[in-house]
Formats: structure tokens, sequence, C-alpha cells
């Protein structure tokens, strides 16, 4: 994501080694609507208290969810071709909790599904 977010092109990221599904969709809907705004967002975010609620390996394709606080608190939106930060609101939540649901592949596993939860955590 951080990748994706940082160039405009989107050809650096190769999202699809770890995102497929309806997760690979939105996130670059998502970037694409920021690009297209003429904004990149670069910095990095950390998850931390990760824990898996459920796993379901009995199907056809393996899966299981995660829950966890997303940190993008270092995350800077900025003009993408000045690369001067721009004014974001001050009440937006920039540590949330999120669901993520990931299914094994051929390749490995991959993240089909990110639901933010919009409380802070």
């Amino acid at each position: 994501m951080e990748k994706l977010y940082a160039d405009p092109t989107g050809k650096r990221a190769r999202l699809d080694r770890y995102a497929a599904s309806e997760a690979l969709k939105s996130a670059e809907t998502d970037a694409k609507s920021t690009h297209d705004r003429g904004l990149v967002i670069t910095g990095n975010v950390r998850l931390s208290n990760q824990s898996v609620t459920k796993v379901d390996v009995s199907g056809q394709i393996p899966n299981a969810t995660v829950s966890a606080c997303l940190d993008i608190s270092r995350w800077v939106t900025a003009n993408a071709k000045s690369r001067k930060p721009v004014s974001l609101p001050d009440n937006r939540l920039t540590a949330y909790q999120i669901i993520s649901v990931v299914e094994k592949y051929p390749e490995g596993w991959r993240v089909t599904r990110d639901e933010p939860q919009g409380k802070a955590c």
C-alpha cells in the first residue's frame, strides 16, 4: 500500500503479490482517486495488536480473519508535483481497528477483504 499511494503511476507497487479480489480492487481504486486529485501519500504504516479471530481450513479456499490496529499517523499526504504536504482535518482517525480476511492462494496468502471499523485504537 505504501508504494501504491506514493507512486502516481502505480507500477512499482505490485500489490497483486499481497492482495486479491475485493481488497485489491478497492486499494487500486482508492489510490487512483488520490492520484487523480494530484496527491501522493508517503511514509509508512504500523500494525499492532494483531490477532487471528477465525480460521477456516475446511473449505475449498483456506482463510483466516485477522483483527489489528492500523496506524497511518506517519503517512504524509502531499501534492504530487511539489511534494509539499497538504492540510488534512485534525479530527481524522490515524489509528483505527481493521478487520482483514486473508485467503490461501497457490502463490501464497493474499488479503481479500479489509474492513476499517471506524473506531480508534
